[in-house]
């Protein structure tokens, strides 16, 4: 009998293996394509980018910091998604807490998802409240006007997005609560809601694993869950808390395409972590930080991330190669993680 830690040797000896260290997604040479320097306002740092298609070009919705730390959301928009972007003069989403008391900190990390059924963008987003960090969520149709809906978790929350479309008469959303004690272990749910208002049917979808795993701290969605032949495919950041500080990398899922809380396969190794020297050294060192990523009609999947917390970076990779990756990787085991 091949126990769960056979199949996971197997894994690393063959396709798994040859696969991983096989760079599945590659750096655009000119990075960073979006730094502090190419912003039209005063601020610290742009990161953590959104990501969709927006009337055929590339939209991007950027967490810009301001210099007292708050931050909030400027559109950039560019034809290819690589160069030439078209930036907003002044914030596109700025925190308002006089009427949603839940921003009075600032607004962060921003998720894109298009709806059909409401024929609207959906983003979700943190919000940091004098309670902690917690979920809410936005529609939008233009990327001008913005329709918040208001918190929808509680806090301790964040790393959220919606699946664009039902399931069973539901809505899924992927977050990441945390409980409030010291040292707590970070693991990513699900939940479903028939409004996009009151959720229920809380559940783990993935654990971050304990021990020396470079996923071991804690885990998050990076960017929006993305439909394909073969399931959801998800990209999510792991932390391994080191004597230097933690080490945010990225790992792949792939979901049942009918019932997105069934998760089909885990990548063990991580797929891509910080070592240009943009990842490595700026305001939080050693992150790469996925918001967003598209997919271009030849396949091509172009993720956007933070670098450092400090600018805007660009990998791409095959969806292909991406798709037959995390189909060579054992099949997800919940009880070994």
């Amino acid at each position: 009998m091949t126990t769960h830690f056979q199949s996971r040797l197997q894994c690393v000896s063959s396709n798994c293996n040859d696969n991983s260290y096989r760079e599945l997604f590659r750096r655009y040479p000119q990075n960073p394509i979006l730094t502090i320097k190419d912003w039209p306002y005063a601020a610290n740092t742009v990161f953590n980018p959104a990501a969709t298609k927006y009337n055929g070009k590339t939209l991007l919705l950027v967490r810009v910091e301001d210099r007292r730390g708050f931050s909030h959301f400027t559109k950039a928009v560019s034809e290819n998604g690589i160069d030439n972007w078209q930036i907003d003069s002044i914030p596109t989403l700025e925190p308002d807490p006089a009427n949603y008391p839940e921003e009075i900190w600032g607004i962060e990390d921003p998720r894109i998802t298009w709806l059909e059924e409401l024929k609207k963008w959906s983003v979700a987003y943190t919000a940091y409240s004098t309670g902690g960090p917690l979920v809410s969520l936005a529609l939008t149709e233009d990327f001008t006007h913005f329709e918040r809906l208001g918190p929808i978790v509680p806090p301790d929350d964040k790393d959220a997005a919606l699946f664009p479309r039902r399931f069973n008469g539901k809505w899924y959303l992927i977050h990441r609560p945390i409980p409030g004690h010291y040292g707590a272990i970070g693991h990513i749910w699900v939940s479903c809601s028939p409004d996009l208002k009151y959720w229920g049917d809380h559940h783990i979808l993935l654990k971050a694993r304990n021990g020396g795993w470079w996923d071991s701290q804690k885990i998050g969605l990076s960017a929006q869950p993305l439909e394909t032949p073969d399931g959801w495919l998800m990209l999510y950041h792991g932390v391994r808390q080191t004597a230097a500080g933690a080490i945010y990398r990225l790992g792949l899922a792939l979901l049942d395409l009918e019932n997105p809380s069934r998760v089909l396969r885990r990548s063990d190794e991580w797929v891509f972590g910080p070592s240009a020297p943009y990842e490595r050294e700026g305001d939080v060192d050693d992150v790469v930080f996925p918001c967003g990523w598209v997919l271009d009609d030849d396949g091509t999947v172009k993720m956007y991330y933070g670098g450092a917390d400090t600018c805007v970076a660009l990998a791409t990779a095959s969806l292909s190669d991406l798709l037959d990756y995390i189909k060579s990787c054992p099949e997800f085991d919940a009880e070994g993680f």
